[in-house]
């Protein structure tokens, strides 16, 4: 009879080299809609966390999906309010920014963050600065009561990009941020409506600005916030059939510099010159406008008179007396119309002066600029340019 042979539990546990004694693994759970949800969510967690921004509306389809994904989140109050315990990059909520407080507690990426956080106001080896005056609010974003003047405008950008009329392209600089101009940033269309007077802080140049944005909101914010968010999280819209993007707005030694276009204003001492209002003469010139205007009291289209220089647009690769034209057919209705005597006893009659707002031809050639002046008309009784 074959010898008897005895195994402890730990020798018959070690001698199962395939595994058959172990405890069975619990099957998967079969997936609801809540986890399906949460697991949606987690994709945009972990774009945003590799990317350090929300997904776009890009021409990639991955990131175009994922910002589809989001929008439909964020018009869901429900899915908002189920999402919360997820929302680690605060992604579904508005954030109030009303104190230095509010933005320190509202830093999703830990950029503000650091291992010794009692050194963060300690400053050290930087030169001390001279006070500069800080701005006296933050600036929110709230309801636009006037969008309907706007939103045409949106549409029609739209459209563009739909057509390839304009492009989006690489935000570079804050000489971009004009009146008149369209901006991408975090995935919401803004135009800038307004720049106000310009700042000068530390060595810096800011100004306050109103943007309109396309789901109906305004704010006022700081030309350099606004620069310093489009650096991360924007794009800009390009002009109307822009070709050459990049360089745009730098000026080197390929650029051809065409000329001038001034603005300027009579000190005639002649009375029924001297009484009229908004009197502007818009004109161009190939040499400086200081040397143009000196022999001004002897010139009839100068109105025999001295002159003080409003404006000067110094133009590059640009058809100037074509621009001109323009100007000069756009304002045709107020035109002066008045007879000068040169010295040669002989009757001139100035076509370059021109009664309206200072403010309006600015804006003209702005959207001469932009390519848009073709889509808009002065209205003499508003005294407002209006889109035909």
């Amino acid at each position: 009879m074959d010898k008897l042979i005895e195994f402890c539990l730990d020798e018959i546990l070690e001698a199962d080299p395939l595994g058959l004694l172990n405890e069975p693994k619990a099957r998967a759970k079969a997936l609801n809609a809540d986890d399906r949800l949460v697991g949606s969510f987690e994709e945009i967690n972990l774009f945003i966390e590799k990317n350090g921004s929300e997904p776009k509306q890009s021409t990639n389809m991955s990131e175009r999906t994922l910002y589809a994904r989001l929008e439909g989140i964020r018009q869901n109050p429900e899915k908002i309010e189920e999402l919360k315990p997820y929302d680690r990059f605060n992604i579904l909520q508005e954030v109030e920014i009303n104190s230095i407080d509010d933005i320190l507690n509202d830093d999703a990426f830990g950029l503000l963050g650091s291992k010794d956080s009692e050194d963060i106001f300690n400053l050290k080896n930087i030169p001390k600065q001279k006070e500069t005056t800080m701005p006296d609010y933050i600036a929110l974003r709230k309801s636009c009561k006037d969008f309907d003047k706007y939103e045409h405008f949106f549409v029609k950008i739209q459209e563009e990009l739909k057509n390839g009329k304009r492009k989006i392209v690489k935000f570079q600089n804050e000489q971009q941020i004009k009146k008149g101009y369209y901006f991408i940033l975090k995935g919401i269309l803004l135009y800038v409506a307004y720049v106000g007077k310009q700042i000068k802080a530390g060595g810096k140049t800011n100004a306050r600005l109103k943007l309109i944005f396309e789901n109906g909101t305004e704010s006022d914010m700081l030309l350099r916030s606004l620069s310093a968010q489009l650096y991360k999280h924007g794009k800009r819209v390009s002009e109307y059939d822009e070709n050459n993007l990049e360089g745009l707005y730098k000026i080197n030694e390929k650029d051809e510099k065409s000329g001038y276009i001034y603005i300027l204003e009579s000190l005639s001492s002649d009375e029924k010159i001297a009484t009229i209002k908004n009197l502007y003469k818009i004109g161009y010139s190939t040499t400086h406008v200081k040397e143009r205007i000196k022999n001004a009291v002897n010139e009839p289209t100068y109105l025999k008179a001295p002159v003080r220089i409003v404006s000067i647009y110094e133009t590059y690769n640009m058809n100037t007396q074509k621009f001109e034209q323009i100007i000069h057919k756009f304002f045709g209705k107020v035109c002066l119309s008045i007879d000068v005597f040169g010295d040669d006893k002989k009757r001139y009659t100035p076509r370059e002066w021109f009664v309206l707002p200072l403010e309006v031809i600015e804006q003209a050639i702005e959207l001469i600029i932009t390519g848009e002046i073709i889509n808009y008309k002065y209205d003499v009784h508003t005294e407002q340019i209006l889109q035909i």
